[in-house]
């Protein structure tokens, strides 16, 4: 097996909040200092990277003197905005040292479901990247809340990996990639060195939150993989600490767990659709319904429509569930959730009949659903 690194030419990286931080004690500076190096040697290979970085929130700690997170989300937002100081301070000090620019970039859901600031994130970014600029990006934890935020910096990453349409994301952690159980708990657990993303065995295999310091555990990027795939980029997830694991698996070495994109990749607005962790309702369709969106390339009418939630309106985002309540598709409505109360298990024919007027035939053109 080779490395997906091999021959991937844009990447996005992500380092976690333990691996920054060193468990916790403070800004890993060597450790840091060493992905930089890493970093600027993938450059001189001809790759383009983003990196996403984890760790404002655990340095915050540290400055502040707290040994436990906090619950409050005004004293996160605290810790975020004076560690989030440190953190670019230390990134900006190590990658000058090779000669390379760095920006900072803070985001929040809301600048990836407004579909303008989407497309502004989407220049600025490969704008950088045309600069020869390495942009660091993490959530933007001073003003986010929880209706807001992305929950973990692995999704964060996916979504940048999907945004930019890079070809691959690799996320370090303390870990040494997929095992078939939690290795710290059973010792009969052995290393996935490949699968294919969104293979739901793979869900089964994973666990909850890695560590006190971070958000995610090993679930979280699985999941991520699995939403990265969806623009046709592969996952590696590796030991942060691996020797010289990027420039290694840029080499074609195989390294940690390789996830491959099992999948074309989805066209740039209905990528957009499929993204947003958010949605204003869900509409629940009918076995039929579920079959002609599967078969692809079909709207979604209201006939095949059993049931309605939410108070949306014309135009937001809703989910699309099938009869057991699995999320198959997202969309954007052409009907709020009164006129979508009135006219579902109605042929389309009968909506100027029923509410007066008609305003399109389906309840989500096909143009604007992604199934998932």
């Amino acid at each position: 097996m080779e490395s997906i690194l091999a021959k991937s030419k844009r990447l996005v990286v992500k380092v976690g909040s333990s691996l920054v931080t060193n468990s916790g004690a403070g800004l890993d500076h060597e450790a840091i200092a060493n992905w930089a190096q890493q970093i600027a040697r993938l450059k001189e290979m001809g790759r383009e990277v983003v990196l996403v970085s984890s760790g404002a929130v655990a340095e915050g700690m540290l400055r502040l003197g707290w040994k436990k997170r906090p619950h409050a989300v005004h004293e996160l937002q605290a810790a975020a905005a004076v560690g989030q100081m440190g953190l670019v301070q230390v990134y900006e000090t190590c990658f000058r040292k090779h000669g390379l620019h760095t920006a900072q970039i803070l985001l929040t859901h809301d600048d990836l479901a407004d579909r303008k600031r989407y497309l502004n994130a989407r220049t600025t970014l490969r704008t950088l990247l045309e600069l020869n600029v390495i942009p660091i990006i993490n959530e933007n934890d001073t003003v986010v809340t929880d209706e807001i935020r992305f929950g973990d910096n692995d999704t964060l990453g996916a979504l940048v990996t999907n945004l930019i349409e890079a070809d691959a994301l690799v996320i370090l952690t303390d870990q040494k990639g997929l095992f078939s159980a939690d290795p710290r708990k059973d010792p009969s657990a052995v290393l996935i060195a490949e699968a294919i993303a969104g293979d739901p065995e793979l869900e089964k295999m994973a666990g909850g939150a890695g560590s006190d310091i971070g958000r995610g555990g090993m679930l979280t990027k699985i999941l991520a993989a699995k939403r990265a795939a969806r623009s046709g980029a592969h996952t590696i997830i590796a030991w942060g600490r691996e020797e010289q694991a990027l420039v290694r698996l840029a080499e074609g070495v195989p390294i940690g767990t390789q996830l491959s994109a099992g999948q074309m990749s989805t066209a740039a607005r209905k990528q957009w659709l499929a993204d947003h962790l958010q949605v204003r309702g869900t509409l629940t369709l009918d076995d039929g319904a579920v079959r002609v969106l599967r078969e692809g390339g079909k709207s979604l009418l209201p006939i095949g429509i059993t049931a309605c939630a939410g108070n949306f309106g014309r135009g937001e985002v809703v989910t699309c569930l099938d009869g057991q309540g699995r999320e198959i598709a997202r969309g954007l409505v052409n009907y709020g959730a009164e006129e979508a109360q009135k006219i579902l298990r109605h042929p389309s024919a009968e909506i100027e009949t029923i509410l007066g007027y008609v305003d399109e035939p389906e309840m989500i053109h096909r143009d604007n659903l992604a199934l998932l």
